[in-house]
């Protein structure tokens, strides 16, 4: 079972390991009870109290679980809807999407294509980017890395101390 310490079964720290093999014991151990709640039961932080509200500066935002690489700072903009908004994805293939119906309403879901984890969910209303989408994401579902910083030795530090580390 993995341990926030043990690198060798963090697949944010160890590229090999396929984290769709991760049984929910195991993202318990790794994950923060807000960040298990949203990637791996879908939920939904509260809007306005999430990470990365403001812009943290440059790098690029990863899978808080499994640290896939999802998004650049270069794509972060202020929509002003009490989330980290996106207008795309980092390279295509990094998100999956899935139709929701939840809450009597159809929306498009997003999910880390590496590891399954749901981010948020993407909305055409978005006319003054260079897509026309908000990538409407929870901010506890990713973790930033600032430019030059190693992935591995960040989520280290945020797997320690999840208040701390990558805000």
């Amino acid at each position: 079972m993995p341990t926030p310490l043990d690198p060798s079964t963090d697949p944010a720290q160890n590229p090999a390991l396929d984290p769709r093999r991760l049984r929910p014991e195991d993202w318990r151990a790794l994950l923060s009870p807000l960040e298990y709640a949203i990637l791996r039961e879908s939920a939904t932080e509260r809007a306005g109290t999430g990470r990365y509200l403001s812009d943290p500066g440059p790098g690029a935002f990863h899978c808080a679980g499994c640290g896939a690489r999802l998004y650049s700072a270069d794509h972060k903009f202020h929509a002003g809807c009490g989330w980290p908004s996106f207008w795309d994805e980092v390279e295509p293939g990094a998100l999956r999407t899935v139709v929701d119906r939840s809450h009597w309403m159809v929306r498009t879901e997003m999910r880390c294509a590496r590891c399954e984890g749901h981010l948020g969910h993407i909305f055409d209303d978005a006319p003054q980017t260079p897509t026309g989408q908000r990538h409407c994401v929870n901010g506890y579902a990713v973790l930033w890395v600032p430019a030059g910083a190693e992935v591995a030795a960040t989520f280290a530090a945020h797997r320690r101390d999840p208040g701390r580390a990558g805000v």
